[in-house]
């Protein structure tokens, strides 16, 4: 038996990986885990150490060759990879017909409440309601019938969106109250993360599994971003090639285009994820080291400008980090650089040494902990002086997840970078930290509402 933390954690992710393979089903992988481990036993006995036992076993896996060179493909990170990569071609595509038939249903689902008078374009609050619950359950699906899911996990991914649409529907909201808005994107935030649980297959107990999922949310919003961008190219095409003949493409546009576009895109972003890996593996690092050091001068900005504003103001800084649009443009400011910074983790080599990047990231982390701090006491003065609303509880609650979250990383980020603790370490905050999102997400779309009498 693997004898140390580090390779039972290898196993587990090479386990993983290979229930994702179409043509291995569940019994198989088991007997095929059960084969990889006597053959690491035997390694040991050989007198190879547990690391090194691990990595023959695995480029000894027979008819599974081209499944560790594409496994090692995708875990760069692996000191395996200089065993089992060559130059081999990349293996071929698959899921792609299962990709493209849950897209073409998800467009069907998107279009259904037209059969009942309800359009994309004339009821904007239904959409706006239903649109993840809509959508997501046949990414979620795609994920589950990859992986070849037992049924409990099956369930306990329907269930939350069977909730998630009973409740939105049935709650008597009132139109263009706040509890509204409120529910449907934390609805969306917490249906996302449920579809984490059909990405690793029921293993959300998996720190390793926690990580895989917040780097699939980065590739996916890449692949979905990419998407975008060339739909919305065609649709101003669409209206321009046909206004130029006499003809409004307008209405196909919005009604037909965009909305199954949209649910088509959700799903092919997450097929190409899983078929494009080392595509985005490579532009990964790229883009984390481009961002992060313009987010870190944003927010320094953010900073200085406010104080010289604030003290401009009254002398005190209460007032100009109080104004209400100010503090909601602060709150995506932050959304962001911690998503930044998920991504950033998620990309990173944990074998490699603290460096430039790592402190750069702690000069970010500190400089949202500021931000998050004065964010929070311009929340509680206006509360004080406004009384609570939904959206302002919603608000503060959030911020208070946030700075326990950047004031935990930035300590284990200071540690870090002080190699006074380990890169793992500073994952496992993050982690660690997923289930305390949906768990404020579900609060805010499912309480909040009664609790504030649906206004």
């Amino acid at each position: 038996m693997a004898s140390t933390a580090a390779v039972e954690a290898q196993i587990d992710e090479w386990r993983r990986f290979v229930s994702r393979r179409e043509a291995i089903a569940g019994a198989d992988v088991t007997e095929l885990e059960a084969h990889l481990r006597d053959q690491i036993d035997g390694l040991e006995a050989s007198g190879l150490s547990s690391d090194e036992a691990f990595l023959v076993a695995v480029t000894r896996m027979g008819k599974l060759d081209d499944l560790s060179r594409e496994f090692a493909r995708e875990h760069s990170d692996r000191l395996w990879k200089q065993l089992v990569v060559g130059d081999e071609t990349a293996p071929p595509l698959t899921g792609l017909a299962l990709a493209f038939g849950l897209a073409c249903a998800a467009a069907v689902a998107v279009k259904v409440p037209a059969l009942f008078g309800i359009t994309f374009g004339g009821d904007p609050t239904f959409y706006g309601l239903n649109i993840a619950v809509l959508i997501l359950p046949f990414l979620a699906a795609f994920f589950l019938i990859r992986r070849r899911a037992r049924p409990g996990t099956i369930l306990a991914v329907a269930a939350p969106f069977a909730t998630a649409a009973v409740i939105l529907n049935v709650y008597p909201f009132t139109i263009g109250g706040s509890t509204i808005g409120l529910a449907a994107l934390h609805a969306a935030v917490a249906l996302w993360l449920v579809t984490g649980i059909a990405y690793v297959a029921g293993a959300w107990r998996s720190e390793r599994a926690r990580m895989d999922f917040i780097r699939f949310t980065g590739e996916w919003f890449i692949y979905l971003v990419l998407i975008a961008l060339g739909g919305g190219v065609l649709a101003m095409l669409t209206v321009g090639v046909f206004g130029s003949i006499g003809l409004d493409a307008a209405w196909f546009v919005q009604e037909w285009l965009i909305p199954c576009g949209l649910a088509g895109a959700v799903v092919l972003s997450g097929w190409l994820v899983e078929a494009k890996q080392s595509v985005i593996e490579n532009i990964a690092p790229v883009l984390t080291k481009l961002f992060t050091p313009l987010f870190t001068l944003l927010l320094l900005a953010l900073i200085v400008a406010g104080l010289i504003q604030r003290a401009s103001v009254d002398g005190t800084g209460i007032v100009v980090f109080g104004q209400r649009d100010l503090l909601i443009i602060f709150d995506l400011v932050l959304v962001v650089v911690l998503g930044l910074l998920l991504y950033s983790l998620s990309a990173r080599d944990p074998q490699q040494a603290p460096g430039w990047f790592d402190r750069l990231q702690l000069v970010l982390l500190v400089a949202a902990l500021i931000i998050d701090i004065l964010v929070l006491i311009g929340m509680i003065t206006r509360t004080a002086e406004y009384g609570a609303s939904p959206n302002k509880l919603a608000s503060l609650g959030l911020n208070v997840i946030l700075l326990v979250n950047l004031a935990g990383a930035a300590w284990l980020q200071l540690r870090f970078v002080m190699h006074k603790t380990s890169f793992d370490r500073v994952e496992r905050w993050q982690t660690a930290y997923v289930p305390v999102y949906l768990v404020w997400a579900t609060i805010v779309a499912a309480v909040f509402p009664p609790a504030f009498g649906f206004v």
